[in-house]
């Protein structure tokens, strides 16, 4: 059967080959987490794969900042800033405070700067 892009996957796709350790397969399929939170997990770390949102987790985790300051410290527009946290607030990664006219943000959890730090960690021992 040859597959084109955008054809589902037949279900035969991944049986054209005897399990070897079937042992290991049944103690991992048990422990892995059901397909809507692979799903969401994906969402959450392709948020990480883009270098200005991960440059905004980082300033957030260090102090609560504004879309200006972030903006400078960036060096970017305020649109472009604006965009990439619109996502990272749908994904519950920021959260804001208003002040007057003015809104804050800071990282929404200790999380967020747990990941950043683990990833840093991980390419300095490269």
């Amino acid at each position: 059967m040859v597959k084109t892009a955008g054809q589902s996957r037949d279900n035969t796709d991944y049986h054209s080959c005897n399990i070897i350790h079937p042992i290991t397969v049944r103690k991992v399929s048990i422990q892995m987490p059901p397909e809507a939170d692979l799903n969401s997990l994906s969402a959450v770390l392709h948020l990480f794969s883009d270098k200005t949102r991960t440059g905004i987790l980082w300033a957030l985790s260090l102090a609560e900042m504004c879309v200006c300051d972030l903006s400078m410290l960036l060096k970017m527009k305020q649109p472009a800033i604006s965009q990439h946290l619109k996502s990272l607030r749908q994904m519950r990664m920021v959260r804001t405070r208003r002040d007057g006219k003015v809104i804050y943000y800071t990282r929404d959890d200790e999380h967020i700067r747990k990941v950043l730090n683990l990833g840093l960690q991980h390419i300095q021992e490269l």
